[in-house]
């Protein structure tokens, strides 16, 4: 009978050491050598936020595994999600979760690595790899330690077994989607990231457009604990990434995607803002090849704000604009509109707005019905709920809908018409 194998692993990702364990005495007693694999967390932007749904175990090394040696048995998985920094008055650090992950699926890589398909889902707790702070309006990257424990041995295809006595955690999460977006720094110090296009370097032969995603509030940066990531723009919805996915990519015809992150709210104060996301979007247009008659801004939410804030205050830069449940009447309280119907009227950029008319936090009909009816010639999409993939989320999240280009009138899906439009 082969022995039952006692565990295990750590290092947390975004954070130190959390603890060893397992000499090798199992490893011993079964008169085989002990030995230590590392391991990575695959990480998938859903439209909910980012989950971790799958780790991969670096065990090429050891040599052809025999796949029908492996079940879901073989391996435990358990997930320990604690927020970066002090939230509670105590200055304690907050744990998001400590739970076991199921396993539903163990294969081999292209490489030889074991991989464990982990159970995941919208709203699934346990799984994601954000921590949204309500009393901040703020999503942060949480310090991830996963422990693994093996249960049975791994036979080779020479009839050779391996015990595994100690699993390391890789400290960063592989994302491919997020690991796309290279990091940058302006000179005004405003993080953004930047999606490349395939066949990037070949620029100086054909000008690509360029998409600028401006997020929503819960993206910005959390100041008061100095808390400034330029990831949870990519994390926490697929906003940025859906342009950069190759159907939208075949659309836009090979298109970059920036995405700056702001210092605070955009909300808070769109005038100064606007400027420094110009310096961005010159800075990405001088350093690659960029069409300027192409240049495209859309947003949710805060977001949805500053996308019409920017085409007020540059009413020649932008091809078109996609403004998301955004908002132009006093917010939260107070009287004066964030954006005035008088800018609203003088808007000549293109633009098609989008929200769901069950929108708890931003009401859709005093700000995009209200926009839209000032805005010449501007399009609109209102949606009764949003649900994707059976799913409802809040009304809020109608951001969900251009991401996945579903927006459409006369025929004419949202991304087509982007990629149609040229700066007059």
């Amino acid at each position: 009978m082969a022995p039952r194998i006692s565990r295990r692993t750590v290092l947390a990702a975004g954070a130190g050491a959390a603890g060893l364990s397992l000499s090798g005495v199992a490893a011993h007693a079964a008169g085989r050598t002990p030995t230590g694999v590392r391991f990575t967390l695959n990480a998938q932007v859903l439209d909910g936020g980012e989950q971790v749904t799958s780790i991969t175990l670096e065990t090429a090394r050891f040599g052809p595994i025999d796949p029908a040696g492996l079940t879901t048995a073989t391996f435990g998985v358990h997930a320990k999600g604690t927020r970066p920094f002090a939230t509670t008055p105590g200055g304690d650090l907050v744990t998001d979760y400590d739970l076991d992950r199921t396993v539903t699926a163990v294969r081999l890589d292209h490489s030889g690595n074991i991989v464990l398909e982990l159970s995941y889902a919208e709203g699934q707790i346990g799984g994601s790899t954000l921590s949204y702070l309500a009393a901040q309006g703020r999503n942060v990257l949480l310090d991830l330690t996963y422990t693994i424990t093996q249960h049975a041995p791994i036979v080779l295809r020479n009839h050779r077994s391996v015990v595994i006595d100690e699993f390391v955690q890789n400290p960063r999460l592989s994302d491919p989607e997020v690991d796309a977006f290279s990091f940058h720094v302006s000179g005004s110090g405003m993080k953004y990231r930047l999606y490349s296009p395939t066949e990037s370097r070949s620029w100086w032969h054909k000008k690509r457009p360029l998409i600028v995603w401006l997020h929503g509030g819960g993206e910005g940066a959390s100041l008061p604990d100095n808390y400034y990531d330029n990831e949870t723009t990519l994390r926490a919805n697929r906003g940025a990434l859906g342009f950069a996915t190759p159907q939208a990519q075949r659309i836009f015809d090979g298109a970059y995607v920036v995405a700056p992150q702001s210092t605070s709210y955009w909300m808070e104060d769109g005038p100064r803002f606007a400027p420094l996301i110009h310096e961005i979007i010159n800075d990405v247009v001088r350093g690659n090849g960029v069409d300027r008659d192409r240049i495209y801004v859309a947003g949710c939410s805060n977001g949805g704000y500053m996308s019409l804030k920017m085409t007020t205050v540059h009413p020649s830069l932008f091809a078109a604009s996609v403004p998301i449940c955004g908002v132009v009447e006093p917010f939260p309280s107070g009287e004066t509109p964030l954006i005035p119907d008088s800018e609203l009227a003088l808007i000549s950029t293109p633009s098609w707005l989008v929200a769901s008319s069950d929108d708890p936090i931003i009401d859709a009909q005093a700000n995009t019905v209200h926009a839209h009816e000032v805005i010449p010639g501007s399009l609109i999409t209102l949606y009764d709920h949003v649900v994707w993939n059976d799913h409802q989320f809040l009304g809020h999240y109608s951001w969900i809908y251009v991401a996945r280009n579903d927006p459409s009138i006369d025929g004419t899906h949202i991304w087509q018409w982007m990629a149609a439009q040229r700066r007059r």
